[in-house]
């Protein structure tokens, strides 16, 4: 059943939602598409910074599409509020918010400046969490080397777990992981778990063998940074199955690296390139050190490759531990691929894996269970 209110819902980024090319964008994107399909009209509001502009593509899917230029620098920030709430406000946007009494979905803690806004009390509000922000900043400023960029971290922290108190004012919180339900739960009874929203419909890993071992990641985010360097360091190398680290953007000490260690690094693949490098390896090794949300990269190792082995952080709490080989050391990892380099991938394993995500990560179904969390019967 839609929504009574024309069936519509404003949808409030942090980003511009497209290209895909990064976990948070990669839900926000498919989640409105996922939406549009089931009958809801979405009114799309973007934050546009960086490289990020704005996009014919969205506009052709959600023709109500609005852009706001997030304030950078000095100019986004405050000294009581975190950067990444402080930086995306903007007066046209409550003004257009609160032209109508349609359902308003804020996605993440960034874009929640306007939750609970007097002039919005007409309109029922939603918050997607992405993440338990003031954790992973915590975890940004605990691995960062640089000591500015540290004390920004550990700051944010500070200030985003205060301002986390503010979702107390939404009608609903959506959580994107078992574990962040389990952490919200705990502050605020009005939680719900909607999994992670992604681009693949069905799965097509292929039965067999491949012949090497891949890492993907945004290379210039430090927890990608840091994966990489574990498997650097801490595998060992295997001449009949050689690691490949492929990402966006490696910095020259990554580069310098691989090179020391004569492994094969491809910075910045196309999307297709990518996917093809995923869908031949043997094994997706997919270590994190930041058990915060759910990493899309590991939906995307699962729907089109063959074996998967990760660390407890990446997988705990995410549904999907039966599916992932699990090492805790690096004494664990090194034993698990000795044993997968030899393994073929099976088409039995396969049936398994599709009924898994079917049943936790179907955009369809998880697009309904987000629209019965809207609607004012099922609050």
């Amino acid at each position: 059943m839609l929504m009574a209110q024309a069936g519509k819902l404003h949808v409030v980024s942090f980003d511009v939602p497209y290209p895909t090319n990064y976990g948070g964008v990669i839900d926000v994107y498919y989640k409105c598409k996922a939406l549009k399909e089931i009958g809801l009209e979405i009114i799309l509001h973007c934050f546009q910074y960086g490289e990020r502009k704005p996009q014919k593509h969205l506009r052709e899917i959600f023709p109500q599409t609005y852009y706001y230029p997030r304030k950078t620098g000095l100019a986004g920030w405050s000294p009581r509020l975190p950067y990444i709430i402080h930086s995306r406000r903007s007066k046209q946007l409550l003004q257009r918010l609160a032209a109508d009494d349609h359902p308003i979905l804020f996605e993440g803690l960034h874009c929640c400046s306007y939750l609970g806004h007097h002039k919005l009390a007409s309109s029922r509000q939603f918050v997607r969490m992405h993440n338990i922000e003031w954790q992973y900043y915590q975890h940004l400023g605990a691995r960062e080397s640089q000591f500015f960029k540290s004390l920004y971290y550990k700051r944010e922290s500070q200030l985003l777990q205060t301002y986390e108190k503010k979702l107390h004012k939404a009608h609903k919180i959506m959580a994107i992981s078992k574990n962040d339900r389990a952490y919200l739960n705990q502050n605020f009874k009005n939680t719900s778990l909607i999994p992670a929203f992604h681009p693949f419909n069905q799965v097509i890993s292929k039965p067999g063998k491949g012949r090497y071992m891949l890492y993907h990641g945004n290379l210039s985010v430090n927890e990608n940074l840091e994966a990489a360097n574990f498997l650097l360091h801490q595998l060992e190398p295997i001449e009949q199955l050689p690691l490949i680290i492929a990402g966006a953007n490696p910095p020259q000490s990554l580069k310098q690296q691989c090179n020391e260690r004569k492994v094969k690094l491809i910075a910045n693949p196309s999307h297709e390139a990518l996917n093809k490098l995923i869908q031949e390896a043997q094994v997706n090794v997919l270590p994190t050190f930041q058990d915060t949300g759910i990493k899309l990269k590991l939906l995307s190792a699962l729907y089109q490759g063959r074996f998967c082995l990760v660390n407890p952080p990446m997988v705990e709490g995410t549904g999907l531990e039966k599916l992932c080989m699990i090492a805790k050391t690096a004494r664990d990892f090194n034993k698990q691929i000795h044993h997968i380099q030899s393994q073929e991938y099976t088409q039995v394993a396969n049936e398994q894996r599709a009924k898994t995500l079917y049943q936790g990560f179907s955009n369809q179904r998880n697009a309904q269970q987000l629209l019965n969390c809207l609607s004012p019967q099922k609050d």
